[in-house]
């Protein structure tokens, strides 16, 4: 299959991983954020949960589940993004839920919205990236702590 989501010229800091056809697309996505990240971001954790959220969320609510993973090193941040082949239907949003300590499912938003400075919904030429930008010398402790 023909993968036309990966970067036409991707930059030196920019890396990509296909995830459509992997048996655990989770645990594969979540090492290589963790591997591109290690030595180069004090947010790898804080990156590698968003990437997990994201990437589980391509899984349970899409049909063909995610296609692949970019993650790109932009001066003072950290760009996630996870494709799919599905269109952008305004269905990704954060869940009524999300706040719900008894809830049992529909808080993966919420901490990606919690994480990150920003997050979004790019529709791209074969379906939608959804998107997160983490800031890159801080974590969200850090920054709760004020430190």
């Amino acid at each position: 299959m023909l993968n036309d989501s990966s970067p036409a010229v991707p930059s030196p800091d920019t890396h990509w991983m296909a995830l459509a056809g992997r048996c655990d697309p989770l645990a594969s996505a979540r090492d290589r954020a963790r591997t591109v990240l290690a030595d180069v971001a004090p947010c790898v954790n804080d990156a590698v949960l968003v990437v997990s959220e994201l990437v589980g969320n391509a899984v349970q609510h899409t049909t063909a589940g995610p296609d692949c993973l970019t993650i790109e090193i932009d001066g003072d941040q950290v760009i996630v993004a996870v494709h799919d082949p599905e269109p952008d239907d305004g269905r990704v949003h954060l869940s009524e839920t999300a706040a719900d300590p008894l809830a049992e499912s529909g808080r993966g938003l919420w901490l990606v919205q919690t994480l990150a400075r920003r997050w979004y919904v790019e529709t791209t030429a074969v379906g939608k990236a959804v998107v997160a930008v983490l800031p890159r010398g801080e974590t969200a402790i850090s920054r709760a702590a004020g430190s």
